[in-house]
């Protein structure tokens, strides 16, 4: 694929809302607390979406083993669609601010590492009764891969922090074909194997899987990804969250 047009689709995919931080009702109260997030991507050929981060009361969920994805779960985790999910959150509620990272987070030594990083540190507010954060990720070189913590408690004091560590899910929604024709197009950009597909950004009805979000069992190799390449060891990713005000 050529270079300047795996990067127009990685901008079409992702959308012009990235990069932005958008506050709900909730976090305009009194008694907001500040908390640094920073999310590291430990596999070697899985490149993250930009994270959407929230931080909400204990009532609310973004995603459970076991469950139906959500609307804005699935469309991240089939379609790099992160302002859907952010749209979502805004209006949720038991959510209180939603932050959308700007950039993939890709692992060094592909590709797309030259000009997006493997990491990424946010700061994110909680107003009080939203002690809880979530964040999610698409495993951008899958059908419908996802990262992501789900209802972690916040830490008490300022100085605190929790390091957290998070497998791969499969949102249960699309068959894993891993064909480039059903994958987005910034996984062949990014990781620099490359096909005669160039990707698709929306979902297939026909590739519909009606399942539930579970462990994702990885890559077999049936079509264009790679095992050597695209496969990973749980865990996919470093959370480290840090009270800072």
């Amino acid at each position: 694929m050529d270079v300047r047009r795996g990067r127009a689709l990685l901008a079409l995919v992702f959308a012009a809302a990235l990069g932005t931080a958008s506050l709900g009702g909730a976090a305009q109260a009194g008694g907001a607390a500040k908390y640094r997030v920073r999310i590291v991507n430990l596999t070697a050929g899985q490149p993250l979406t930009p994270p959407v981060i929230v931080s909400h009361r204990s009532a609310f969920n973004l995603f459970r083993v076991g469950d139906l994805a959500s609307v804005g779960v699935m469309q991240v985790a089939e379609n790099g669609n992160v302002p859907n999910l952010v749209s979502s959150l805004e209006q949720a509620a038991d959510a209180a601010e939603v932050v959308a990272g700007a950039e993939p987070l890709v692992p060094s030594g592909l590709p797309g590492s030259t000009s997006h990083p493997d990491h990424a540190s946010f700061v994110i507010e909680a107003p009080a009764g939203a002690r809880f954060i979530s964040f999610m990720s698409m495993l951008i070189c899958t059908n419908d891969g996802f990262t992501g913590i789900n209802h972690v408690r916040l830490p008490e004091d300022v100085g605190d922090q929790k390091v957290i560590v998070a497998n791969g899910y499969d949102a249960g929604t699309e068959t894993n074909t891993e064909d480039f024709a059903d994958i987005v197009p910034p996984c062949q950009s990014l990781v620099g194997v490359t096909g005669s597909d160039p990707g698709t950004g929306a979902s297939n009805p026909s590739l519909l899987e009606g399942g539930v979000i579970h462990h994702h069992p990885g890559i077999s190799g049936g079509a264009d990804l790679v095992p050597s390449v695209h496969g990973w060891d749980d865990p996919v990713v470093r959370v480290r969250i840090t009270r800072v005000d």
